[in-house]
């Protein structure tokens, strides 16, 4: 019996390590593609050993990408700055609006508020594609095209939905009798979802505001129809590396590479909050 049990934790082990290989492999041959150029890279047969370079990251923090056909100018670092900006700024309006909106709809039940929450839902279901040509016309009709205020608005429909279903499912975990003892004692319901419900929701609303965040900095299509180059995020920005003298795969991993850094950044500094926040309301009862 002994014997089977070290097998069985030998093949799940095997098993796992083959997992991670799998799903880690294709970041660490990005991560080593960063560091050459196109020769090496297009090599056949490729190998782990090669001269390192920095001029992959060299190009895209000086804005200076050379080619075969001359020297382009780039503006990755500026597309990455536009990237922090609006995915910091949109979550942050998102987390003002949704988690409010997520106490209400968890403890004021009124008539037609599951209708509002699912449509609501429903814009985070709708594919980009199916709103773009209205967006388009609105926002040239008001005047929000090539905007920071107009590409803000439009990543509401990634974050706000999102928040507000996750988060309104943390409220609806805590009990409501916490609050009705806050309130007997005189507080107001202000006071009561600010101090009793948000600390209380607070990995839950960081968890949130953490997948929220994943979604906007990966936008792709809002920001290239509504915006021109110079409000970009870094998404958009990668198509620079598309030259008339062929794909430089070199600083497209470069680029992906200082583009996962902050994402990757906040995860590990809110990775405490995630796994308690997603894990909040999994055992009921």
């Amino acid at each position: 019996m002994e014997t089977t049990s070290t097998l069985e934790k030998t093949l799940r082990l095997i098993a796992l390590t083959l997992v991670v290989i799998f799903f880690m492999f294709p970041i660490f041959w990005i991560f080593l593609m960063s560091f050459q150029t196109n020769e090496t890279i297009l090599a056949i047969p490729p190998s782990i050993i090669f001269t390192p370079t920095l001029s992959n990251y060299a190009a895209l923090i000086t804005g200076k990408l050379t080619t075969a056909a001359g020297t382009l100018d780039i503006a990755f670092m500026r597309n990455l700055g536009n990237s922090i900006f609006l995915s910091v700024t949109s979550v942050a309006l998102a987390l003002v609006l949704g988690v409010p909106a997520a106490y209400a709809f968890a403890r004021h039940k009124f008539k037609g508020s599951e209708d509002i929450a699912f449509t609501l839902l429903s814009f985070r279901f709708a594919p980009p594609l199916l709103v773009l040509l209205p967006l388009t016309q609105y926002f040239q009709w008001l005047g929000l095209s090539d905007t920071y205020f107009g590409l803000i608005w439009v990543y509401q429909l990634i974050c706000l939905p999102l928040i507000l279903w996750i988060v309104r499912g943390y409220f609806e975990d805590i009990s409501a009798d916490v609050e009705y003892a806050y309130r007997i004692a005189g507080h107001s319901w202000f006071a009561t979802f600010r101090k009793i419900a948000l600390p209380l929701a607070g990995p839950g609303i960081a968890a949130a505001g953490l997948l929220a965040f994943i979604f906007a900095w990966n936008n792709f299509v809002f920001a290239l129809v509504l915006a021109s180059a110079d409000k970009q995020p870094v998404t958009v920005g990668a198509l620079a590396f598309v030259t008339s003298s062929g794909i430089q795969y070199g600083q497209i991993a470069s680029a992906i590479v200082l583009s996962v850094t902050p994402t990757l950044a906040l995860a590990l500094y809110a990775q405490r909050y995630l796994v308690e926040g997603l894990s909040l309301g999994a055992v009921k009862g």
